[in-house]
């Protein structure tokens, strides 16, 4: 049987009627063996309690990570108001390629607890700096995709970037998305309004909608992943609804200028110019020139969501990036 690389970059196959049958009876016997938990152990500095998959913060919000692999950390923020979940295509190809991969549910999104507090960018970033005290990460590369890109920005702007080698802001929100007269180009308070009202009266079918613009499915000859939109739908109704009105604020009246401004690690600002949801032209544009040793790649015709419906490009751009 001929093999071909898998987008992964590892050979695959179709297997056999014989392999697949041989593979469920291996799973069959797994799913009947004991399931040890590990133990939880203390934070540095007394900082609160940690398990396998959560930290507990200083507020008592619980957040849900992953942590998979070893080697150097790369550590993903995800976008609103999706989860950990988002970043499948990155972490198994990173954890491939030998580093050990991290991605967390931001407070009320995902697995995190629901709390009715805390929804703004300085908590996301304390979040973010009590998960990496807590693995005790070093060298670390933070990636974020859209309001995560700003939850990196804040993150070393409010915690430094002793612990951090290199960004990675994807389509991301900085420096200001919000119409304002000193940011005349930016998206008017009345649409941002209009998002908030539709979470508020009908999230599950905004939700759906979302999604076409969200990946560019909306557009001529667009061909339609219906499992990448299930996917995205499912992430975001995990989440709370609160936390996710809440975000909508977070991600969009955010001024980070001045966090771009503290910014002093080695910088890769990655955009479609055909996102519908953050236009490159008052985003990434203007990130790229604010920040100290920032490059910016731009990625033609690419949508919002481009990590998901384009990895096999994305991928292999952020590993050069990360061996350079």
């Amino acid at each position: 049987m001929a093999l071909e690389p898998d987008p992964l970059g590892t050979p695959s196959s179709v297997p056999s009627r014989r392999q697949l049958l041989a593979t469920g009876a291996g799973l069959a016997a797994a799913a009947g063996m004991p399931f040890a938990a590990s133990a939880a152990s203390p934070l540095p500095s007394g900082k609160g309690t940690a398990s396998k998959s959560t930290i507990t913060t200083r507020d008592g919000t619980q957040i849900y990570y992953k942590d998979w692999g070893s080697g150097q950390p790369v550590v993903f923020s995800h976008g609103w108001p999706l989860s950990a979940d988002d970043w499948d295509g990155q972490m198994l190809f990173f954890l491939r390629q030998g580093f050990r991969v991290i991605a967390h549910d931001r407070r009320g999104h995902g697995r995190s607890s629901q709390g009715a507090t805390g929804h703004d960018m300085d908590h996301y970033a304390d979040d973010l700096a009590a998960l990496t005290e807590a693995l005790d990460l070093r060298k670390a590369i933070h990636v974020g995709h859209s309001t995560g890109g700003g939850e990196v920005a804040r993150y070393i702007s409010r915690h430094g970037s002793k612990r951090v080698a290199k960004a990675v802001l994807i389509s991301a929100v900085p420096p200001l998305m919000l119409k304002t007269a000193a940011n005349p180009n930016g998206v008017p308070i009345e649409v941002l309004d209009g998002i908030r009202a539709a979470v508020a009266s009908n999230r599950p079918q905004f939700f759906k909608d979302f999604t076409l613009p969200f990946y560019g499915f909306n557009r001529p000859g667009a061909k339609i992943s219906e499992g990448i939109r299930e996917h995205w739908w499912q992430q975001g109704m995990m989440g709370s609804i609160q936390a996710h009105y809440d975000g909508i604020k977070a991600f969009s009246e955010t001024d980070f200028t001045e966090d771009l401004k503290k910014m002093d690690v080695p910088t890769l600002v990655m955009h479609g110019d055909d996102d519908q949801v953050v236009p490159i032209g008052i985003s990434s544009e203007m990130t790229a020139k604010i920040i100290r040793n920032a490059t910016l790649k731009v990625y033609p015709g690419l949508p919002h969501g481009m990590c998901a419906t384009h990895a096999d490009l994305i991928n292999p751009d952020l590993l050069a990036f990360f061996k350079s």
